[in-house]
Formats: structure tokens, C-alpha cells, sequence
């Protein structure tokens, strides 16, 4: 072997193979295309940038940098694919934020990682075996103090440098953070988005700009003078229930003849049902969709709401709102407020008291928390305390046990499901939506025997999606299929229900225009004739509007949103972009608008500089 190639005179050569094959790991698994000669082309010239700096500037240890180079570029892609599993989007600096609440839902984070993965870490087992044994740490001293050609390190450190420019520049206004990561190479996507970040900084619109006819005019919506239903629950107590991982095709669902929620099923039948509704939750998922609910504003971009400076504002809120008009407020939840921060959120958005941990023990642990049944066994006596006041009460409860991954105790399984379920993600999801409904069942009951069911508007939904179509393998694809009649895509993960029962016995059964938990804020608030003329709101009345514009964020790529027939999911700009109808998620060559894409953005801007002009908590 000639010995320029050689280990003894290449260790950059080796690195840099070994690396290759580790990219191709997570290009596997988050690229449609998987490895590509692109592959080669992106990613190669960012290794070869590290490593001729290494053998520039190291005259010890050089091996030891090379690995821990190594480590650190794996660790890089190990996130990334991970990361996609459960999100679907590229994980950026944005994500480390977050890394502690990794620890506190380990199970779910290492049920996402699959056997293959661990492929990527071989060679560092490998390495770290043999850097122990003195006759080999002897020679790696020796070889490491070989150095390259200077001349030939300039060539390939400026060679490399042009390369990644070539990558990163053409494809740096792609919106769609997938496509732009596999332009540009996933390592070369990292680092552009770190300096990206330092130097663009959010726009902040004129707070005069900022009016609820702007937001109106915008999602082409108009409010009545005379508002249906305006007040048909006056004085009424609000109860809202937030479903944990509640997807829509589960309502009406039967496998192997059995409903997997007949309790939700009953209570779809005999309330009022909106079946084209969808979630608004971004990195927070769970505790984003308690601020999306409470506040009718949208989630920031790159971290959850709780862990943002929206804390630290005043917002305008549900709970303010109904306050203000009267009423108690508190909020349950079976985990600990610290988690996700809720101790900050319930500060912001103005709960009078929240009920965590600490109320409800640990006693029959499910998932992070009590089991559902003790959440409600325990809920409802408290709310009818509450209730024995002179004042109304807005409750907001918060469900937990059907948590992704959604492993059951044996003896909370109430359903037998086919053979074929077994050992996957769908099948566990099923058992845990089903013993969730079971729960339900005992909650709904005692409501209506505690005389609080006909005392309340009650909403129910689902805070986000359950089943990542980007964690599923074939076989569990072709079983959702199954199941719906159609592939399974985006439009059914983002689906989620919305059902509300209204004691004035006033509403429709079924509502079918779009709407999402934005809408849910002023859609009460009407019911409950509460005004909201004075607090400013980017959802809407779903009782009182035909049409309506939501944009998504987080799960999906930058500029995707819905309206009332498609959702529609960006490409590298608006032209290239794919719109998915929201019946039977198909494919539709049209059914959005490029006003519709700018005013979305706009939306999302009217939002979040509402937000960031507001005045600081005293």
C-alpha cells in the first residue's frame, strides 16, 4: 500500500470514511431519497475542513483530536436522526435547549431508537477499547506525529471551504428546512443555521399595525354584529379536557369488531363534533397546546412557548378573560408543574391555581404520572368544591397516561388486539387510547352524577398528534392503511377532535369547516358571552366564520398551513409546494393560494411581535 494512504500517513482519509458511512445512516433516515453521490459531495467537505485543521495545528494527541472530532460530528447525527423520528424536522442548536427534559421522558426518547442506529458508535467502542492498552496508545503518539504537506493541507482545507460555500449559498432561501438540509449537506445545514440565526433577527412589526381587523383581513374573516349562539351558555362553569396524544381517525375506530373508544364515540353522537380540526402545538407539543388554548396566539419558532421569553410577559389570556367576567380559574395536571415549565406558564397566562404532582401522589404510575382514573377520581370531587361557590369556574384538565410510547401496565390493557399489533407502536397506541377512553367513561359519569354536566360547557380534544408518520415502519404503515382506508399522511397526524357539549342543547351535531386549538379561545368565549373586543386574537369563532387560514409550524416546514380545503406543505418556495386534501390526504394539484402562503407568514410575524411588545411581568 502506498504509504500517503495509509493509516500511519492518512488518519483523515479513515476518519473522514468512517464518518461517510455514518452520514449515510442519517440520510437514510430522513431524506425519501436516502444516500446519495450528493452525499458525498456535501458532506465529505465539512470533515475534511475539521480534520485539516487537526493536522494543522496539533503536533500531540493529534489522534485523540481526530476522535474526539469523531464523536462530537456523531453525536451531530445521531441527534438528527433521532430527533426526525418523533418531530420530522431537521434538529438544530435550538434543539440542546431541551436536552434535560430528554432525561425526564427517557422511556419515549429511547423507544424512538431502532437497533441500526447504534451502528454509528461502533468505531468509537472500537477506539476507546484499544486507547487503554499501552502498546497501542505508543503508536498512535507515533503516527500522530506525522504531519501533512503543508501546501497539500492548504489545497484541501481552501478545495473543502469553496465546496461547502457552493452547498450552503444557491440553497440558502429554500424554506422547507428538509430540502435545504439535503442541498446543503446536514453538517453544513447545522452550521448555517447557527450563524443564520446570529444575523437575522425576527422582524418586529409597528405594535399600531397590530389590530384584530389586520389579523381578520389576513385569514378573510369578518365578525358579526349579531353572533350565533353569542351567549347560549352564559354563567355556565367552562370545563376544558386536553386529550395526551388523541388523533382523530381513532373516533369511530373498530378492530377485530371492538370500538377502541366507545366512551368518545357516545359523546361525539350526542354533542357537537368538529371532525376538521387540527393542532396547533410546535416543539412544547403537550404544554404548547395549553398556550395555544389559553392565549389564541401561535407558538415561537424554534423553542417551545414555555421557554421563551413569552414567560416573562404579560399575556392576554383565557384566564384573564374569564376572571375578569367573574369566574374561578385552576388547572390539573397528574406531573410536576417544573415540568416543561408549566410553573412559569400558569404565572403568564394567569391560572388562580394549579393542581400537579403534589395534589395527586404517585399511586397507580402510568407514564410520567398518576394514571388517568386517579387524575379524574380526584378532579371531580374538587371541582365540585369549587363549584359550591357563588362564582363560575374555568377548569382546564389535562390527561397524561396515553403518553407515547405508550407502554401500558398489563392489568390496565382492556382490549384484545390481532396478533399482528403486537410488538408495535400502533398496536401500543391503540391499548393506550382505549384504557385513556376507559377512564374517560368513569370521568364523564361522575360529571353527570355530581351534577356538574349540566352545569358546564365542557370542550374535549386532542393536544398532538400520537402516531409520527416519520417513526412508522411498512408494516405498520400497511396496518394504518387498514385502518383508514387510505396511506397514512400528514393531514390524518395533524388531525385531532374537537368535541363540545353545551348544556343549552342549542348547537349542531357536526361542524365540518376547519378549525384548530387557536379557534378554540374565541369559539367559547361566544358561547359563554364573554367579549372579546378588547383582546386581541388570531383564532376565531368556528360557530360564527365559514372559512379560515392556520398556519403550521414546527412539525412541518416553514410556510406550510392550512385553509378550508388542503393542507398545504412548502417546498424550497410556495411554487414548488404540495397540497394535500384534507378528506382522504391525496395529493391536489391546487387548492391553496400564494396570498394565502404570504398571509400566513404574516400571521405568525403579527403574532409573535404582539407578543414581544408586550410589557414585562411586574
Amino acid at each position: 500500500m502506498n504509504k500517503r494512504f495509509n493509516f500511519k500517513n492518512g488518519p483523515i482519509l479513515l476518519f473522514s470514511f468512517i464518518l461517510l458511512l455514518k452520514g449515510a445512516v442519517a440520510w437514510f433516515v430522513v431524506f425519501d431519497d436516502g444516500p446519495s453521490w450528493s452525499m458525498v459531495l456535501t458532506e465529505i467537505p465539512f470533515f475534511m475542513i475539521v480534520f485539516s485543521l487537526i493536522e494543522w495545528f496539533a503536533t500531540k494527541r493529534k489522534i485523540l483530536y481526530y476522535m474526539i472530532a469523531n464523536l462530537c460530528i456523531t453525536l451531530i447525527y445521531f441527534s438528527v436522526l433521532m430527533y426526525y423520528k418523533y418531530y420530522g424536522v431537521i434538529a438544530t442548536y435550538h434543539a440542546l435547549q431541551q436536552v434535560d427534559k430528554v432525561t425526564k421522558v427517557g422511556e419515549s426518547t429511547y423507544s424512538l431508537i431502532t437497533p441500526y442506529y447504534l451502528f454509528i458508535f461502533v468505531d468509537i467502542v472500537f477506539f476507546l477499547f484499544f486507547m487503554f492498552r499501552p502498546k497501542y496508545i505508543a503508536k498512535w503518539k507515533e503516527r500522530g506525529s506525522k504531519r501533512m504537506n503543508r501546501m497539500v493541507l492548504i489545497v484541501i482545507t481552501a478545495v473543502s471551504f469553496g465546496l461547502c460555500v457552493f452547498n450552503i449559498w444557491p440553497n440558502h432561501a429554500s424554506m422547507n428546512e428538509i430540502k435545504k438540509a439535503e442541498s446543503m449537506g446536514i453538517l453544513n445545514y447545522e452550521v448555517y443555521t447557527l450563524f443564520a440565526d446570529t444575523r437575522e433577527k425576527d422582524e418586529i412589526i409597528d405594535s399600531k399595525e397590530i389590530t384584530q381587523q389586520a389579523v381578520n383581513d389576513l385569514k378573510g374573516t369578518d365578525t358579526p354584529a349579531t353572533p350565533q349562539y353569542w351567549g347560549a351558555d352564559k354563567g355556565k362553569n367552562l370545563i376544558v379536557v386536553q386529550m395526551e396524544s388523541f388523533q382523530n381517525f381513532l373516533i369511530g375506530l373498530k378492530v377485530d369488531g371492538q370500538e377502541i373508544t366507545p366512551n368518545l364515540n357516545k359523546l361525539v353522537q350526542e354533542n357537537t363534533y368538529f371532525n376538521n380540526f387540527y393542532t396547533n402545538a410546535g416543539q412544547g407539543t403537550t404544554s404548547d397546546a395549553e398556550f395555544v388554548v389559553n392565549t389564541s396566539f401561535y407558538v415561537p419558532k424554534n423553542e417551545p412557548a414555555t421557554s421563551s421569553v413569552y414567560m416573562k410577559k404579560e399575556l392576554p389570556s383565557l384566564p384573564k378573560l374569564l376572571s375578569s367576567n367573574g369566574y374561578d380559574t385552576a388547572t390539573f395536571h397528574t406531573n410536576s408543574v417544573e415540568f416543561w415549565n408549566r410553573q412559569d406558564l400558569y404565572k403568564a397566562i394567569g391560572f388562580g391555581k394549579y393542581y400537579d404532582q403534589s395534589f395527586y401522589g404517585d399511586d397507580d404510575h402510568i407514564a410520567f404520572g398518576a394514571s388517568d382514573e386517579v387524575l379524574y377520581d380526584k378532579t371531580v370531587p374538587e371541582l365540585a368544591k369549587i363549584d359550591t361557590g357563588d362564582k363560575p369556574f374555568y377548569a382546564m384538565v389535562i390527561s397524561m397516561s396515553a403518553h407515547h410510547p405508550y407502554r401500558m401496565p398489563e392489568e390496565k390493557v382492556k382490549i384484545n388486539l390481532p396478533e399482528e399489533y403486537d410488538g408495535t407502536l400502533l398496536g401500543d397506541y391503540i391499548r393506550a387510547q382505549n384504557y385513556a377512553d376507559y377512564a374517560m367513561g368513569q370521568f364523564l359519569e361522575d360529571l353527570k352524577t355530581s351534577g356538574l354536566w349540566e352545569d358546564s360547557l365542557i370542550v374535549f380534544y386532542g393536544d398532538h398528534q400520537g402516531v409520527p408518520m416519520y417513526t412508522l415502519g411498512s408494516k405498520e404503515k400497511d396496518l394504518m392503511e387498514q385502518l383508514i382506508g387510505h396511506e397514512y399522511g400528514y393531514t390524518d397526524m395533524f388531525n385531532i377532535p374537537f368535541i363540545v357539549h353545551s348544556p343549552s342543547g342549542q348547537l349542531p351535531a357536526v361542524m365540518e369547516r376547519t378549525g384548530g386549538q387557536i379557534d378554540i379561545m374565541p369559539t367559547v368565549a361566544n358561547l359563554l358571552g364573554v367579549s372579546m373586543e378588547h383582546q386581541l386574537h388570531f383564532g376565531e369563532d368556528l360557530f360564527n366564520q365559514e372559512t379560515n387560514l392556520i398556519p403550521l409550524r414546527h412539525f412541518l416546514p416553514t410556510g406550510s398551513f392550512l385553509n378550508d380545503q388542503t393542507m398545504y406543505v412548502t417546498g424550497k418556495g410556495y411554487e414548488d409546494g404540495s397540497n394535500f386534501s384534507l378528506k382522504d390526504n391525496s395529493m391536489t394539484p391546487d387548492g391553496s393560494t400564494e396570498a394565502q402562503f404570504t398571509a400566513a407568514q404574516r400571521l405568525l410575524d403579527l403574532s409573535n411581535s404582539y407578543i414581544m411588545q408586550l410589557p414585562d411581568q411586574q
